[in-house]
């Protein structure tokens, strides 16, 4: 369950992370490896463990999710662009089944990812 990954224990503060925003739905934070110069995860507090689990009830909250990632990019300067990402499971390349969008920017980003 996704409420026992590693951001669940973030969400519940039983693991540190460098969090740069949090409201009632969500928390953002700073990824340990990251891939750009600004790489954020931005993570729902509601557990859900990847798009193939979202369903109708989650419209608004995978809404707020994206504006969240907007303000954040606009928070951390990246006006001239940034990319988000979503794994989703293991063909995707999911490695943790929390729901989580990766805020990437800095750098140019080329084009396929990989």
């Amino acid at each position: 369950m996704s409420e026992d990954t590693i951001f669940g224990k973030i969400i519940r503060r039983e693991i540190p992370a460098d969090i740069v925003y949090e409201d009632d739905l969500c928390l953002a934070f700073r990824d340990v490896a990251p891939q750009a110069p600004v790489h954020i995860l931005v993570i729902p507090k509601q557990p859900i463990a990847n798009l193939l689990e979202a369903t109708a009830e989650h419209q608004a909250l995978l809404g707020h999710l994206l504006l969240t990632v907007k303000a954040i990019a606009a928070q951390e300067g990246l006006a001239e662009g940034y990319r988000t990402v979503i794994n989703t499971g293991p063909a995707g390349g999911q490695t943790v089944y929390h729901l989580h969008i990766h805020l990437l920017g800095g750098r140019s980003l080329a084009w396929p990812p990989g």
